[in-house]
């Protein structure tokens, strides 16, 4: 035995670039976001100037190498702008996750030198970018793809329709799945760059939702759009674990803007509860809700703490699959009972858009819904633990 002990910081004690970042994102949120929750809500619309200033602020492109016009940071910290963001608006914050998470870290993990040199100095700039996978018949069945890439000369020719694309509206740039051959089964499904101005690529319908309004949600159509072999992003025919490595990282994303849109809530009904008399006295001195608001922010630390190892894992190049599954499955149950416990302490003046908790509310849903629904996150950990020895 060793007389000194290997010293593990906490997970969540921050680095000096990790609180300048959070400081800094939380600033910017308060003075710029804040004001133009309920007219981007109503409006289900983020405004381009909003968007310029997260590039501005540098958030757009953390994990871009300098030499691209990016920040050069680690996966953390698109952890923490998410989480910051989310604490006032969810919908702003999966603008930037889908960016960070999605489509910079694929180009990262997968690009050529070329890809790399064409497309992140435009991502760390002005682009947004988008990940087109889903389908109608490819919820949660994601390799089940319809649509098809069909080789000509130089180029490939894809043609189909992709739905609940999220930054569709915005993008400048699609990580587009297709079969380039089907009769591979998934092994044919390759990951195709495509700009927005490409003839043959629409934007179609966007969604009306019931919650992260602002972010755009939107049909894809891919009608013979010519696409070049030199935009193929990782091989021909590997496409499926671009698709599956990303989603992982992904998924810690989702995990953070759960946990940031659940502690919002928290401390707005914790200020609410401290404010409102009932019976001659604040309803927060009632035991009852005290023990409520315990059980709420112990819960909410827990995720927390799950995110954030995922992604400290993520950063140490350690395994973290059944981590991120974790992470994203806890904290959006979580985020859905404590947005409920929220409006429910707000009491009816929380079921109207007059207070912030029941578009927190609203927003939480999703959470189990995309980058995997929470019965796909549970096959994962139960896949996992299974083959576990000892």
């Amino acid at each position: 035995m060793t007389d000194v002990l290997e010293y593990s910081p906490p997970l969540t004690q921050l680095s000096d670039e990790e609180q300048l970042l959070r400081a800094s994102v939380r600033a910017f949120a308060q003075a710029e976001i804040a004001p133009l929750v309920r007219e981007m809500d109503d409006a289900a619309a983020i405004p381009r100037v909003l968007i310029d200033q997260l590039f501005e602020l540098g958030v757009m492109a953390i994990e871009i190498p300098e030499s691209f016009g990016g920040a050069g940071g680690h996966f953390f910290l698109s952890v923490i702008a998410v989480e910051e963001l989310s604490r006032v608006d969810p919908s702003v914050a999966v603008l930037v996750d889908v960016q960070n998470t999605l489509v910079i870290n694929a180009l990262l993990q997968w690009g050529s030198g070329d890809i790399k040199q064409r497309f992140l100095p435009a991502l760390a700039r002005d682009t947004v970018g988008a990940y087109a996978l889903s389908e109608a018949g490819s919820g949660s069945d994601a390799f089940a793809l319809a649509t098809r890439a069909v080789e000509d000369g130089d180029d490939y020719v894809v043609t189909g329709r992709k739905l609940w694309i999220t930054n569709a509206r915005e993008a400048g740039l699609f990580i587009v799945l297709a079969n380039a051959n089907p009769d591979a089964g998934y092994r044919g499904i390759t990951a195709f760059l495509i700009e927005h101005d490409r003839p043959g690529l629409q934007v179609g319908k966007k969604e009306d939702k019931l919650g992260i309004r602002a972010s755009s949600t939107c049909e894809l159509l891919l009608d013979e759009c010519r696409v070049p072999k030199a935009n193929i992003l990782g091989e021909l025919g590997r496409g499926y674990k671009v698709a599956i490595e990303t989603l992982n990282e992904g998924r810690i994303g989702i995990g953070a803007q759960m946990v940031g849109l659940a502690q919002a809530a928290l401390d707005h009904a914790r200020a609410y509860v401290q404010e409102r008399t009932q019976f001659g006295k604040a309803i927060a001195e009632f035991q009852a809700v005290q023990f409520q608001i315990a059980q709420a922010q112990t819960e909410l630390e827990m995720a927390r703490l799950g995110v954030y190892n995922a992604a400290r894992l993520h950063d140490a190049g350690r395994p973290f699959l059944t981590e991120a599954a974790m992470a994203k499955l806890f904290s959006s149950q979580v985020a859905e009972r404590v947005t409920s416990l929220a409006l429910q302490l707000f009491g009816g003046v929380g079921y109207t858009k007059d207070y912030p908790v029941e578009k927190l509310y609203r927003d939480a849903k999703v959470g189990q819904i995309y980058e995997g629904t929470s019965n796909m996150q549970l096959q994962t950990i139960a896949k996992q633990i299974m083959q576990r020895k000892g």
